[in-house]
């Protein structure tokens, strides 16, 4: 860790937003559900199936793991539940935002 008087410490909330779209956007299968939501909004399921006939090998529980990432990454929400065929409601999702920007300079 620097000493105090370096002044890494005054870019640090930069550091740690980019922290947290790096640890995001690091696997290319979030990559693939981004796109697919870019115009519209889409079920867990949809989602599923989608990345299914895309070719992609990913199970139910991956799915869940790699949403929730991007959820608290601030890349895609929750936007409501829909009902399914008596089971329990499926969790439908959007893109929050569309472009990242990171600006080196700021803080300084």
């Amino acid at each position: 860790m620097c000493d105090s008087e370096c002044g890494c410490s005054k870019g640090l909330s930069q550091f740690r937003k980019f922290q947290k779209y790096f640890r995001a956007l690091h696997c290319p299968i979030r990559w693939v559900i981004i796109r697919l939501l870019a115009d519209k909004k889409l079920s867990t399921g949809e989602i599923y199936d989608m990345l299914k006939e895309a070719g992609e090998d990913i199970s139910k529980s991956s799915l869940y793991y790699h949403l929730s990432e991007l959820e608290e990454a601030g890349i895609i929400g929750l936007v409501e539940y829909r009902e399914t065929g008596g089971g329990a409601p499926e969790k439908v999702w959007e893109l929050k935002i569309k472009q990242i920007k990171i600006n080196f300079l700021e803080d300084l």
